[in-house]
């Protein structure tokens, strides 16, 4: 099967004139998209040589879903590219990507095309000729070409195959499935590997509401006026929206048919999930998983977040069980599983595993080492059978000897400190101790915390030497696209300007 097969198989099953996707005030059937499909993939494959693929730049537009299914299904690899990026840094994901014509929001091709002349742009929306190209790709093909959001250093090219992304669907479906009427909102860009519900709706023949990106007023909104019954947000999204609904009761009331809020892309905050429970009584569903994975892998489901709610707090910090077909397992650092209860690298088996590393045999070795997809995430297998991330495996913290898992004092200030909006846990050197623990928050209206006002308030609750030393107050926290603090960025922050550190707190470790 092919990623096109989601579309045809609506209209074999009659649901051809059923609305596929909502954007802007138009809706889109399958018929519809299944015509646009044809045609982006007619205009942008046409003429295309060797290794050559179609990448798509700009902002959310019915265009790039067209593409996700269009592109790919004729036979050529779609590549992604994040209009957040620099000039410089597209360019050189352009040329990384062998890509021979770009389709772009016309703001979008404006940018690139006084630095790359000889790159044809087609502009979203631009009037194309009907036609059916023939569907030429193999369920093994490669068809999405997404550059990680390079938390940890220069992005890699992960490809996805048919394959592995129908896997994910699959996988995703079975583990959180849809309901006959179910109306999908989608806020994330659409050059985040998090698209694949989108096609998840459609091969179950549901709706999608594509926002031009995310606001709370904007998603009130589109769940007002669309009947919105279900929605994916990052941890930054539902606080936003859960502070607008406390604020306004009348977005309270406008909001009454969603039921369901999935989460991912970076740990909830579990006070943000009980104020979620309190405030809007939806099933909350999480899913772990990466770009490398097509997708989700490990779901935690609405039953598991209700006994975290009513009897057991510690499940709402876990991520879940793996979906079907997945396999999971965690190994030391020479590969081998560590005992349930212990901490290990998260890898995961299945047929949802990329293919590799865009020209980079190298690093594609070194994740799929053994025939299992290494993911760089710590966790352990807890006493009930769900997985608990720890951390980042490059965000671990070494201090004096002992091991500091970022995400754990993350998870503490979230906890400790109402006042606090945003915190990403990175290490800083230290000459005594080899590397300190330091906090970067932002704040809720403007209100003022200490280093002193955290070891005083999580005292009994961390380690002395997991309370930070530092202390770093910002007015936003860099993120990468898919919404996860960039700590890279905050690392090189921090040592291009030791002065925001201030202070080395005192005080027993």
């Amino acid at each position: 099967m092919i990623l096109v097969e989601i579309l045809e198989g609506q209209l074999r099953r009659g649901s051809g004139n059923a609305p596929a996707l909502i954007h802007d005030g138009q809706t889109w059937s399958y018929v519809d998209l299944l015509e646009r499909a044809a045609a982006v993939a007619s205009a942008a494959t046409d003429g295309l040589t060797g290794n050559q693929t179609v990448a798509v730049l700009g902002e959310n537009h019915p265009d790039t879903v067209a593409a996700y299914y269009g592109v790919a299904s004729a036979g050529r690899v779609l590549t992604f590219l994040n209009h957040r990026l620099a000039e410089e840094e597209l360019l050189g994901q352009l040329e990384r990507s062998a890509a021979g014509i770009l389709l772009a929001s016309p703001a979008q091709a404006q940018r690139i095309a006084p630095r790359c002349p000889d790159l044809p742009i087609i502009e979203f929306g631009a009037p194309l000729p009907t036609g059916r190209p023939r569907w030429s790709a193999k369920a093994d093909d490669a068809a999405w070409l997404l550059f990680t959001s390079g938390t940890t250093g220069t992005p890699k090219g992960a490809l996805l195959s048919h394959a592995s992304l129908l896997a994910a669907i699959g996988s995703s479906s079975q583990a959180r499935p849809l309901r006959d009427d179910d109306v999908i909102a989608f806020p994330f860009p659409l050059c985040h590997v998090a698209g694949y519900n989108v096609l998840r709706s459609h091969d179950a023949g549901r709706p999608v509401v594509l926002l031009d990106g995310f606001s709370a007023p904007g998603l009130v909104s589109a769940i007002a006026d669309h009947g919105v019954t279900s929605v994916s947000l990052a941890a930054t999204m539902l606080a936003q929206l859960l502070d607008l609904l406390e604020d306004d009761g009348e977005a309270l009331a406008a909001v009454q048919t969603l039921r369901t809020i999935a989460y991912g892309a970076s740990p909830m905050p579990v006070e943000l999930l009980r104020r979620a429970d309190a405030l809007l009584s939806v099933e909350l569903s999480q899913g772990f998983g990466m770009t490398e994975l097509s997708g989700n892998a490990v779901f935690l489901d609405p039953s598991a977040h209700r006994r975290g709610f009513d009897t057991d707090p510690t499940v709402l910090s876990s991520a879940g069980i793996p979906g079907p077909g997945v396999e999971l397992r965690l190994v030391d650092p020479d590969d081998h599983e560590v005992p349930d209860g212990d901490v290990g690298e998260i890898c995961i088996a299945g047929a949802q595993v990329m293919l590799g590393y865009l020209d980079d045999p190298a690093a594609t070795e070194a994740a799929l080492r053994g025939g299992w997809m290494h993911t760089g995430d710590l966790g352990r297998i807890r006493p009930d059978g769900l997985l608990e991330v720890v951390d980042r495996l490059k965000d671990m913290i070494v201090t004096g000897g002992e091991n500091v898992a970022s995400l754990e004092v993350e998870r503490a200030i979230s906890a400790a400190f109402p006042e606090v909006a945003e915190v990403a846990v990175v290490a800083v050197p230290d000459p005594t101790w080899g590397e300190n623990v330091c906090a970067c928050v932002t704040l809720v209206d403007s209100r003022m915390i200490s280093v002193d006002d955290l070891a005083d308030r999580l005292r009994g609750s961390l380690a002395g030497f997991k309370t930070p030393r530092h202390l770093v107050v910002l007015d936003a926290l860099p993120t990468t696209h898919s919404g996860k603090a960039a700590k890279a960025e905050l690392r090189r922050l921090l040592a291009a300007e030791p002065h925001r550190l201030g202070a080395r707190r005192g005080g027993a470790r």
